[in-house]
Order: C-alpha cells, then structure tokens, then sequence
C-alpha cells in the first residue's frame, strides 16, 4: 500500500466546492490540520454552525474524495464550527466571510420545553450502557472489560465500545492484534474476544500514535465506531467512556440512547470529587445512574494475605449513600487482576472460580437489576432476561 500524503489530500480537497458553490475549501481556509496514521486520514472543515445539517452533502463529498486515494485505507471528516486556520501549509487565506443564516427545515414537532430530544438507537442493540470515571488511573477500563464479561457470563449476548479515543485500552485488555474487516465497503466487522464483539480506535491506528484530535473529530470517530459498525444482535453494548467530564463526554451522553451510567471511583476523597461531577453530568442528560463501584477497595498482599486500605476505603459507598445512587460492589486490588489485564486475559475469564470474578459478576448481576428497576420506574417492559 502505498504512503498517503498531505499534499494528495490537499489537491483532492481542492476540487470539493466551499458552500454556496464559492470556491473550494481549501482556498476559503475551511480545512482543519490533517492527520495522517496507517493509511487513515482525519480532518475537520469548518461551517457555520446554524448550516452544518445544511452542509452535510459538502462533508460527504469530502470524505468520498479522500477516500478515492490510492492508500486510503479510510477517512475520517467532521464539520465544526470552531474558528480554524489552514494549518496545513497551505498558502493562508483570509477569512472567509459570514453567511447569513438560512432557515432549516422542521423535522418533526420539536420537543416541549425542557424535555431531551428523543436519541436514535442502534439497530439490533437493545441496551448501551456506559462506564464512566470522572478522572483516569481508576480502572475504568478494567472494570468495564470485566463488567461485560460478567454480562456474559449470565448468557447475555455482549459487546464492548472503547470510547476512550486518547487513550484505548481494550485491544490489550482482551489481547486483540490486528485490524477489523469491512463488511460492505463501509461498514466495519467488531473483533471478537471470549465471545465479546470489540470496537476500538485502537484497532485502526498503531499503539504508539498519538491522537491529537480536536473534539469535533472524536465525536465523528465516536459516532463512526458506534452506529457503523456491525454489530449484530446484542443485549447490551458497554461503553468504556474516556475519563473526565468534557466536550467529548457530554455529547455522548445527549446523543447516544444510554440506559444507564455506571461510575468508576477509588476510595479516596479526591476520586470521589470527581466521581460527583460525573454522576451529576449523567443525571442533567437524564441519564439514569445506575450505580458507582468502589475500585482498589483494598489490597491484599500476595505473600501474607494482609489486607491494606491503601486509599483508605468505604468512600464510594458512604458516597453513593449519601447521593441516594446504587452502590454495586467493592474490587480489591489485587495482583492477579493486573497480571491478567496485561496478558490480555480479563480475570473474569482466566479465573472464573476466583474471588475477584465472583465479585465482578456479582457487580453485573446488580447492574441488571438496576436496569431491570429503571425500565420499570419508565412504565417499560423488562427486555432482558437471564436465568
């Protein structure tokens, strides 16, 4: 295959017409900064924010174009209306000048006053869930493998979104090396582990490449990952959110039909701070949270068995107490959930007698009932059965 580079972007973009048929975008100055990694090319083109359903056909056009390259392996293009040079070593041109804006089309009733607008759900998955931490380095995507494993276990049909763009995790939680397939020459095929379907931007770039994205890119990449890929028949798709309670974030969870929040904090006061600000992020999208888990409870040592509090302990669940949320269970931390997480072998499945699977499937029995007990409280029939 051979290199792609920025130039051959740069004259296939050159053609696409800017809105309104003025110009390109490449002369307006409307093309963001372009990323090139393993054959796959990434790049915005700015627009008016109040025209960007308006402009879609234009981003299309873009992405088709790309695409056409010979080495193109894919592309991905979002539209933003964040204010962008030609950083790509083009010659600069000025400013392009304000459209006035257009009226859209009304699509539907719009929603009363207050209410969320209703979210499009993804074809053959009856339920998406997400694991979220309001900061890094608490096993959030440990807890999130071992949570859909133990989902599993209970004979649910499971799979698993690595949305964390900056930082995936799971082609090594699960041990996974290569790149998925295409299904119709646009839909990508998940890659499988322990009778998981996988999905991770980790799988399209190399370990090592640095994703330095603004945030309209990870929401296109985001997107594209959850509603083209081929999922098939699911129960439940676990979303392994990035840390934090940014952008990225919070347009997941006001896009995507979330049945529910679970958090991810250690016991510490610090952990717990942001571990709230996640939980109220859920709770303004009307997101129901469907518990918080006490993760690196305690440690035992390997040698003695001596138990150690040492983040102190208890917080998470004094914590969900007090916010009057679910708490599902404390994880201990232990040597042998590190070992296994590393070998690419999650504990749930390499030792599935084990103390620390028991305490992970006993978590995912919790989150069952609590989605059971939300899909009621919403006048829903129960659509998840296990025996």
């Amino acid at each position: 295959m051979s290199a792609v580079t920025r130039q051959a972007v740069i004259d296939k973009l050159s053609a696409i017409k800017g809105p309104d048929l003025e110009g390109d975008i490449v002369s307006r100055g409307l093309v963001s900064e372009i990323f090139i990694a393993d054959g796959k090319v990434f790049f915005s083109i700015t627009v008016p924010a109040e025209r960007a359903r308006e402009l879609e056909p234009m981003r299309q056009a873009a992405e088709n174009a790309v695409k056409s390259i010979p080495g193109v392996a894919g592309a991905m293009v979002a539209l933003t209306a964040e204010k962008q040079g030609g950083g790509m070593g083009a010659t600069p041109q000025p400013t392009p000048r304000p459209q006035p804006p257009r009226p859209q089309p009304q699509r539907g009733p719009a929603p009363p006053q207050g209410q969320q607008p209703a979210k499009a759900g993804v074809p053959g998955i009856e339920a998406i869930i997400a694991v979220a931490s309001g900061k890094g380095g608490v096993g959030k995507s440990t807890t999130a493998v071992n949570l859909a494993l133990g989902l599993s276990a209970l004979g649910l049909k499971v799979g698993i979104l690595d949305a964390d763009i900056y930082g995936p995790s799971m082609p090594r939680l699960l041990g996974l090396r290569g790149k998925p397939e295409m299904v119709d020459g646009k839909t990508l095929k998940p890659m499988q582990a322990y009778g998981l379907e996988v999905m991770s931007i980790g799988f399209l770039v190399e370990e090592e490449t640095p994703m330095i994205w603004r945030g309209p890119m990870v929401m296109s990449a985001l997107r594209q990952m959850l509603r083209d890929v081929a999922w098939g028949a699911l129960d439940i798709l676990v979303v392994d959110m990035p840390p934090g309670t940014g952008d990225a974030q919070l347009t997941m969870a006001q896009q995507v039909p979330l049945a529910g929040a679970v958090i991810v904090s250690t016991p510490q006061d610090l952990a717990l701070i942001d571990a709230r600000k996640g939980l109220n992020m859920f709770r303004r999208v009307d997101v129901p949270v469907l518990g918080i888990v006490e993760n690196m409870s305690y440690f035992i040592a390997p040698d003695t068995g001596k138990r150690y509090d040492i983040f102190g302990h208890g917080g998470a669940k004094n914590e969900a107490e007090r916010l009057g949320v679910p708490f599902l269970g404390e994880v201990p931390l232990t040597m042998d959930v590190r070992e296994t997480s590393d070998a690419g072998t999650p504990v749930v499945v390499s030792n599935p007698d084990g103390a620390q699977a028991k305490i992970y499937r006993a978590v995912a029995e919790k989150v069952l009932e609590e989605m059971k007990r939300e899909r009621e409280a919403a006048g829903e029939a129960p659509a998840i059965v296990f025996e």
